[in-house]
């Protein structure tokens, strides 16, 4: 392990970011999850699966929690790869989700734990709530769920979603989120999260760099008001090469992003069996990931 920590290294923590003429070795997937949050692999096995698919730079970017880190760091080291550690920040403006990916933050920042632990308590409450409204009408129960979370994971529909499957209520996942998970369906209880002007101060006041995951997906722009503070605020950019952005949005994020000369990424959101998503197939180009790491005074990266 002493490898990995090599850089910055300060104690009782994760070492803080300093930058270095060392450059990132493409291609780079910064978007991935684990089982500790909603992927279905271990961080290392993530780390593998990245490795296998040809990704050289990869972060891990598992929802509202940072407890995947070490085991990652440890696997991408050891497969010659460079470890960008993130996370994947709840958010929300009214009824939408923002998803603000956090790269290389101080998970020590009390601001951005707390807010973190709210989240977190939040899906499990929200998660019982409706669990309790499911077993009303199926057969399924808190212990269904539970067994399809790893230990110290961050509970949401994901594993509801693979509890339906597991009792034959549904095929996949997608099903589970096109009818009994549904938003606008019986079961379903809103999560608690900040919004999102809120989420990129907090990033940033941890020494983070925030970048807005698939910003241009079916539900459309965010709205030109709250786009504008978020930048104020102080968003790095936006995740332009993911599978669910489309058509105008998508154009305009381009021009917005080429205009304010932001930082664009591309990433594959890997989830191991819980999405088609395969690592590598978006990636950022290594003069982006670049402007990440020296834009960042919260962590380093782990470099191999």
């Amino acid at each position: 392990m002493s490898a990995v920590w090599e850089i910055g290294h300060r104690p009782g923590g994760y070492p803080r970011n300093v930058h270095t003429s060392r450059r990132v070795e493409p291609p780079a997937d910064l978007h991935l999850h684990s089982d500790h949050s909603d992927g279905t692999e271990t961080p290392a096995r993530v780390m593998a699966a990245a490795h296998q698919y040809g990704v050289r730079t990869a972060a891990l970017t598992d929802h509202d929690t940072t407890s995947g880190w070490a085991e990652a760091a440890e696997a991408a080291a050891s497969l010659g790869m460079t470890f960008l550690p993130g996370m994947e920040l709840s958010a929300r403006h009214q009824w939408r989700s923002v998803h603000v990916l956090a790269y290389l933050v101080d998970p020590d920042d009390e601001a951005l734990r707390a807010m973190t632990e709210r989240i977190r308590t939040s899906r499990l409450d929200r998660a019982r709530q409706m669990a309790d409204r499911i077993a009303r009408d199926f057969d399924l129960d808190w212990d269904d769920i539970v067994a399809h979370t790893s230990d110290g994971a961050t509970i949401g529909r994901p594993h509801i979603a693979d509890a339906l499957v597991a009792r034959g209520l549904v095929r996949d996942r997608a099903e589970a989120f096109a009818t009994i998970l549904s938003p606008g369906g019986d079961y379903y209880v809103a999560l608690y999260a900040p919004d999102p002007v809120t989420a990129v101060s907090l990033v940033v006041g941890a020494g983070g760099v925030p970048i807005i995951a698939h910003p241009a997906g079916r539900a459309g722009l965010l709205p030109d008001g709250i786009m504008e503070r978020m930048l104020r605020a102080g968003l790095g950019g936006f995740e332009l090469g993911h599978r669910e952005n489309v058509g105008e949005a998508l154009r305009a994020l381009e021009r917005l992003s080429a205009d304010r000369d932001l930082i664009v990424t591309g990433s594959s959101d890997y989830h191991g069996q819980g999405k088609p998503n395969r690592p590598g197939e978006r990636t950022t180009a290594p003069d982006m990931v670049q402007r990440i790491i020296e834009r960042a005074t919260g962590t380093a990266p782990f470099y191999p």
